[in-house]
């Protein structure tokens, strides 16, 4: 698949053994030529591209997508934006192969130099389906999905999905639609239903909502522009469920406008050798209807560096403000978490900050932070295959969560994030599963321990995607 064929540009020169052989006499020696034509840097003309094996795609969407291929001015530069032309026709999800074919302009009006760029496209199913499992952040889940690829001829796609794992089942529909010429430009559309379980709040969350936003590039940064409105359904997990976390049962009406802008430079997301990312996130609630009021602002920051001997030093920063707007309280809903795997390592699952009989409440503000060593597996066995799925790290993490007084001056805020903190530190093995998720088995030693939290001191393992 993804083959980029080309074709000789000159005919080469014909022999054979039924060429009349001539008489030693008349044999003439010709000198070689000293100067060769390098086939790569001749300067061509790109006269024609062909899509063959389109029956419902539209072709000013296509138009879009292999221009550049006409601004190529010799053979290694055709070849070259005719694969960057291949990528982006897979990118827009409507076709199950491309291959490319580079040959000799044919026809009356054909040039000299002229060539014809031919893409053998086969188009996907009007119906496909699929089924695979996902990682979140400590759990897992069953995907099953239909799709309607390419609905209306510009890459469009409907599709339905149902996702049923350990805290959380759903089921919704989206529409996405990518801006021709641009598929970093898109809108989405989202109906949804959300049944989740969050056993450290004793607490259980139905959402029914819809959503729709609007992803766009500008300069080296991502943004995402998004409303959500959703009807929440909170209730007690279990019989045993504190007071505080009964006293928040009952329905509420969620409607909010938010903003995220992300720089990334870093080779991969599940773990960097090299790069940064930086993302701020913006959520406003209250102002577009809902009886729910809040400004949340959440930050984060990681730093990657390669050193000596295949190891990385690694460096992450989070933090996150939640100010509730009126006089009503915030959400047990909204609020942030910390702890676990993912997070301050060597504590239980969301287990850090305020908390009723056992129960973890959140916080409205919290900071996070966190160095990484990463270093290939000793004596490196299964080295540049499996074994390179593997690394051993080094760790030492620190947070704290909590709610602030927001009648009390910047000073008092700061002291209260800086008291109690929460650290631990320790060594584990980590496994990427592909771009999709990682596995961490630590040995975690936790410290500043407060009252009421909860520990895992010794092993712990994790599972997710999004790891401080």
């Amino acid at each position: 698949m993804g083959t980029v064929q080309a074709r000789s540009l000159e005919p080469l020169p014909v022999t054979g053994s039924n060429l009349s052989p001539l008489d030693e006499a008349e044999t003439v020696e010709v000198e070689p030529e000293t100067k060769q034509e390098v086939l790569e840097n001749k300067q061509v003309v790109v006269q024609q591209v062909h899509i063959d094996g389109i029956s419902r795609t539209k072709d000013d969407l296509l138009v879009y997508e292999i221009a550049d291929v006409f601004k190529a001015k010799n053979l290694i530069d055709v070849m070259k934006k005719s694969h960057e032309a291949r990528e982006r026709l897979l990118r827009l999800g409507i076709f199950r192969n491309v291959e490319v074919l580079i040959d000799t302009a044919q026809g009356e009006e054909a040039l000299a130099d002229g060539l014809d760029v031919i893409f053998e496209v086969k188009e996907m199913r009007r119906l496909t389906g699929s089924y695979n499992t996902m990682v979140g952040n400590n759990e897992g889940s069953m995907v099953l999905g239909l799709k309607l690829p390419n609905l209306f001829g510009r890459a469009e796609k409907i599709t339905f999905q149902f996702s049923y794992g350990t805290k959380e089942t759903s089921y919704g529909i989206s529409y996405f639609k990518p801006e021709p010429g641009n598929f970093d430009r898109n809108y989405s559309v989202n109906l949804y239903k959300v049944t989740g379980q969050f056993p450290w709040s004793s607490l259980r969350e139905t959402d029914r909502g819809i959503s729709t936003e609007y992803n766009f590039p500008l300069w080296k940064t991502h943004h995402t522009l998004k409303w959500e409105g959703v009807w929440r359904e909170l209730g007690s997990l279990s019989r045993t469920a504190s007071f505080c976390v009964r006293e928040e049962s009952g329905h509420s009406l969620k409607s909010s406008i938010s903003h995220s802008m992300s720089i990334d430079t870093r080779n991969s997301a599940i773990i960097p050798k090299r790069g940064a990312l930086l993302k701020i996130n913006q959520e406003l609630a209250g102002y577009t209807g809902g009886d729910v009021r809040f400004l949340k602002e959440d930050l984060e920051l990681q730093f990657n560096r390669s050193l000596l001997w295949d190891c990385v030093l690694s460096a992450s920063l989070w933090g996150g403000l939640l100010v509730p707007i009126g006089n009503k309280p915030s959400s047990i809903a909204d609020r942030f978490y910390l702890g676990g795997p993912t997070t301050v390592r060597g504590f239980s699952m969301y287990s850090i900050g305020p908390q009723s009989e056992g129960d973890y409440l959140g916080g409205e503000t919290y900071w996070a932070g966190g160095v990484h060593l990463y270093t290939p597996l000793p004596f490196r066995p299964g080295h540049g295959g499996f074994g390179d799925l593997f690394r051993t790290h080094f760790f030492l993490n620190a947070g704290n969560l909590c709610n602030l007084n927001y009648g009390d001056g910047p000073n008092a805020h700061l002291q209260r994030l800086v008291e109690s903190i929460r650290w631990s530190y320790g060594a584990g093995i980590v496994l990427r599963l592909g771009n999709i998720a990682r596995l961490e088995l630590n040995y975690c030693i936790p410290m500043g321990v407060q009252s009421g939290d909860r520990i895992c001191d010794g092993v712990q393992f994790g599972a997710g995607i999004r790891f401080l």
